[in-house]
């Protein structure tokens, strides 16, 4: 595939040009040079646009795996709720998993937190996860609540839906 070189806009520079087709070339080098720019406050040569879009992006993609995460969650928690006799190991270990790294995400980034506050009572999110488990465990839909049954309580590692037993991780 071949690239086409940006075009400069007019009142840009031809160092805007070159910014522009370094990001475009080799992603890699363009950040390491992004970074080595900042650290020895050369900001004017900074490629400022492509910079600032990578900036969201990152927040976008923090965004998008607390809601997979999220999602995976309850996905087994339902699974783990509604096919009690077929429990198996491999979904304790990842409703663990998805509650670590929910944490971890949230740890790293506080301002998370009101996002996965949110999320824990969309109706929309929560719905995806329930079509996940219909298909997953092959039970009919009128088996599974329209609503998140767990909320909050999702998150808690010592919560365990559904009747016992249940693992003791003490």
């Amino acid at each position: 595939m071949t690239k086409i070189a940006p075009r400069p806009v007019a009142g840009s520079s031809t160092a805007d040009t070159a910014r522009g087709e370094l990001y475009e070339a080799d992603f890699a080098l363009w950040i390491d040079r992004q970074a080595a720019l900042l650290r020895s406050g050369r900001i004017g040569e900074v490629d400022h646009g492509n910079l600032a879009e990578e900036l969201e992006d990152m927040g976008k993609r923090q965004r998008q795996d607390l809601r997979s995460r999220l999602e995976v969650l309850l996905a087994h928690l339902l699974k783990y709720e509604f096919q009690s006799g077929l429990r198996m190991g491999s979904w304790l270990g990842t409703i663990a998993e998805q509650r670590a790294r929910i944490e971890d995400l949230v740890e790293e980034s506080p301002s998370l937190r009101p996002v996965l506050e949110s999320l824990a009572g969309e109706a929309t999110f929560y719905d995806r996860a329930r079509r996940q488990a219909i298909l997953e465990t092959g039970l009919p839909a009128a088996k599974f609540p329209h609503a998140n049954p767990y909320g909050a309580r999702a998150l808690d590692r010592d919560f365990w839906p559904g009747e016992g037993p249940h693992p003791d991780l003490g």
